[in-house]
């Protein structure tokens, strides 16, 4: 009896014509997943918030990750001819049929178009001007002064600002504002490069992730963390004024990876074979 492939909703696929390449639709489950699973582990070390956190989107992922593949397993069709990819001939319509070997260029890995590097950079130092300007203004209207959620910041790596008085958090400190600014530079660095090689894999809504659901998740975790690393730090920090500068951080970082231009990946290029030219070696003459 011939397999019958079906859509998302039960009904029955029309054959691949070789034109198309029938791929599994993207989704984020696996990795809600495995991120619900370390937080339950991480739970066990830092608070039980976490654990719960953790097994909340274990949970989800799972239930999620289910529904991608039962009752029928959801793909997507991806345009071989708009790729510049070399038609698949059309499979013997047989009960059995054995698979031939792969060749060059026919199997596609998803995301096939992602943001430039260079948006997230831009992304991570235009969502690292907007947390610091949350945070600022925490400084002028919470302790009427701009260098205390400077000073806060550096006291994470300067111990004798983790015990300072608030009056000399106030103050102007030369080295903390050098830590601060190279601290906060290379984390929004980072993160903005993350946001580019993550944002693309998650299932649309990349302002919803980026920009609410990230910020909320790394802010648990720091907190869990921080109350038992460094309790004196902990108990200074405004947790309201500091979920508000992740997710103002989040969302214009996430807003100017998802409104840059995406490029193609190397996969999607040249492909030998394809436009009349010569083909490449085969994997037994490499």
């Amino acid at each position: 009896m011939r397999s019958e492939t079906r859509d998302h909703e039960g009904r029955i696929a029309e054959p691949a014509t070789g034109e198309t390449l029938e791929l599994p639709s993207p989704t984020a489950a696996p990795m809600i997943t495995a991120l619900g699973i370390t937080l339950l582990g991480a739970g066990l070390l830092t608070h039980a918030a976490v654990s719960i956190v953790g097994g909340v989107l274990a949970l989800v992922g799972a239930v999620g990750w289910w529904r991608e593949v039962l009752p029928f397993p959801k793909v997507e069709r991806i345009s071989v001819l708009r790729r510049g990819i070399a038609p698949i001939p059309k499979a013997p319509d047989v009960e059995t049929v054995q698979r031939p070997v792969a060749t060059l260029g026919t199997r596609l890995r998803l995301p096939i178009e992602v943001p430039p590097f260079s948006a997230g950079i831009t992304g991570g130092i235009a969502g690292g001007i907007a947390m610091a300007a949350v945070a600022l203004a925490y400084g002028l209207l919470a302790e009427r002064s701009l260098w205390y959620p400077i000073n806060l910041l550096a006291a994470a790596g300067l111990s004798n600002l983790a015990t300072a008085s608030t009056s000399e958090l106030c103050a102007f400190n030369g080295a903390a504002f050098v830590v601060a600014l190279l601290t906060h530079g290379a984390i929004s660095l980072l993160v903005g490069l993350l946001y580019v090689l993550i944002l693309p894999m998650l299932p649309r809504r990349h302002l919803l992730w980026g920009g609410v659901v990230a910020p909320l998740l790394w802010t648990g975790v720091i907190w869990a963390v921080l109350g038992i690393v460094n309790p004196v730090l902990d108990a200074r920090i405004d947790w309201i004024w500091f979920v508000a500068s992740q997710i103002s951080f989040g969302l214009v970082a996430g807003l100017v990876v998802a409104r840059t231009p995406t490029v193609r990946t190397p996969q999607t290029g040249r492909v030998p074979g394809a436009s009349g030219g010569n083909a490449g070696p085969s994997d037994h003459e490499r």
